[in-house]
């Protein structure tokens, strides 16, 4: 190696700055005390929101309930407080159009008014509702421009969160997103839709064993699968007969 390129690598190790491995760095020691500090869960809701605008949320991410234009706009206001608290300064409404990526419509909690003043707003309507550009989307195309708007709606079943990127801080909001006409233009919502439908399908069912049973919960993940067995590779699977012998006589607290 040359002289000229020796002194070139030592230049440049002296510049670089070490790594460090330490990964709790600017955190607190357990990770229970900063996991989920960046998501309106339901403790954040608490705390920012009044006991009524509350328990409406809760029901309509339980139940289906509405929400009133007056319970959004405290719900609004709430939400934006909290994600002040974080440093945000814009919000967006989060949704996965079927371009296999996800897309936002931006937009600032600060609102000039008639007479050149500036007021942090963030209102009701704004959060339930949206209006992106829908003409790159497969809803647009050679047709009228109103007609290829789209809309974004509030999911109130999916907590906001926040993006950070560099210094900037955004509240995304998770929405649906529609066309003008109402059809699905995002993976969210079919989603939805199969849930409402198992569930209105489902209860009435379900209501014959108990009738206390008001909703059904699609979960993801949950799986039971049942094995007919011949009686003789049955006895030629020792696993099997243990596994048998230990299900029916071994309590469930002690397997």
């Amino acid at each position: 190696m040359s002289l000229t390129r020796f002194n070139a690598l030592q230049t440049l190790e002296s510049r670089i700055e070490p790594i460090s491995t330490d990964f709790t760095e600017g955190k607190a020691e357990t990770i229970a005390s900063y996991f989920g500090e960046n998501v309106f869960h339901d403790e954040a809701m608490k705390k920012y929101l009044p006991e009524k605008a509350y328990l409406t949320v809760k029901a309509a991410v339980q139940s289906g309930q509405k929400l009133t234009r007056e319970i959004a706009d405290v719900v609004a206001n709430g939400m934006k407080e909290w994600a002040q608290h974080h440093g945000c300064t814009h919000f967006a409404h989060w949704f996965q159009p079927l371009t296999g990526k996800t897309a936002e419509k931006h937009d600032s909690f600060f609102t000039l008014t008639h007479d050149g003043r500036v007021m942090e707003e963030f209102a009701g309507s704004a959060l339930v509702q949206q209006e992106p550009d829908g003409s790159s989307f497969p809803s647009g195309g050679m047709r009228s421009t109103f007609e290829a708007r789209g809309y974004t709606v509030w999911d109130p079943s999916s907590p906001a969160f926040i993006m950070a990127v560099g210094e900037g801080k955004t509240l995304c909001i998770p929405t649906i997103f529609v066309t003008y006409g109402g059809e699905a233009q995002d993976y969210k919502l079919p989603l939805l839709r199969s849930q409402a439908f198992l569930d209105k399908a489902a209860v009435p069912v379900a209501q014959l064993f108990d009738e206390n049973v008001t909703k059904i919960t699609a979960t993801l993940g949950w799986e039971q699968e049942y094995f007919v067995v011949d009686d003789a590779l049955y006895n030629a699977r020792p696993d099997l007969v243990i596994i048998n012998w230990v299900s029916r006589c071994v309590p469930a607290t002690m397997r």
